[in-house]
């Protein structure tokens, strides 16, 4: 369990990192606001408190399967040293290094990202290639809900436990929305962890939001002799009165009363 100085200083980062995503994505005037503060908490717990984010082949590894949510990316790789936090402003410009998806030629970026479905896959890649370099690095994967409606996700989940990835720790931001609405109402995901656990995996549900709890879970999940998958339970736009569970803001950039708008809530 943290202690609560270290609550109160992932609650400042992830303040921090909400008002960059919004700034990020009004100054391209392109971007995905809803997904990344959704996943706030879980990354910025996950880079600050659980990686292990030298630059040397005993790193852990992370794959941003929901690539469209880089402005949050981004923003927590400038936190932990990779970017300075002034080039996030070129996000989404001409000639930049801090791409609309993630691409290798940002610093702390593992792998390229963007079409959904494929993380996962990817993830059980490197996690194989460093169990047989008997490297002790752990492997990371953050998917959206939406994009566990595709196939190739399910073919991963079957290949974890089949060549006891424990090195592997999955999370879904479940803030249940899509580019068209409601997971449920598109193609349910309901009984998510009854399905996950009969692949074999050990499947943790959590608060999303809550510091200490994801924390715990992906504390448990790094000594866990099975890959662990994590169901994070969030709200889309979170931070944002009229951007919570609201689909419309899945990848639309504010105006600019909009815009101060939010930062004045976020304050």
């Amino acid at each position: 369990m943290l202690k609560e100085q270290e609550i109160k200083e992932i609650e400042k980062l992830c303040a921090q990192n909400r008002k960059n995503i919004l700034e990020m994505v009004y100054l391209a005037q392109s971007g995905h606001i809803g997904g990344s503060l959704s996943a706030c908490e879980i990354m910025t717990v996950l880079f600050h408190k659980c990686m292990k984010n030298s630059k040397d082949e005993f790193r852990d590894r992370f794959v941003l399967s929901k690539g469209h949510i880089s402005p949050l990316y981004y923003s927590v790789l400038s936190q932990v040293g990779f970017i300075p936090e002034e080039e996030l402003k070129s996000f989404r410009k001409l000639n930049t290094r801090l791409q609309g998806h993630p691409s290798k030629m940002t610093p702390g970026v593992e792998v390229a990202t963007g079409s959904l479905g494929q993380g996962l896959s990817m993830a059980c890649g490197i996690a194989i290639s460093l169990k047989l370099d008997k490297n002790p690095a752990h492997v990371f994967v953050l998917l959206g809900d939406g994009e566990m409606q595709e196939g190739n996700v399910w073919e991963a989940l079957m290949q974890a436990p089949a060549r006891n990835l424990n090195n592997l720790v999955a999370i879904v931001d479940r803030n249940r929305l899509q580019i068209d609405g409601n997971t449920e109402d598109i193609k349910p995901l309901d009984n998510l962890s009854a399905k996950i656990k009969a692949f074999n995996w050990n499947v943790i549900e959590i608060n999303g939001h809550d510091i200490n709890q994801i924390y715990e879970a992906i504390e448990s999940g790094k000594i866990s002799n099975k890959p662990t998958f994590i169901i994070a339970n969030t709200i889309k736009g979170k931070g944002v009165s009229f951007m919570e569970n609201n689909p419309d803001w899945h990848g639309k950039a504010p105006d600019e009363e909009k815009y101060k708008k939010a930062m004045e809530e976020l304050k």
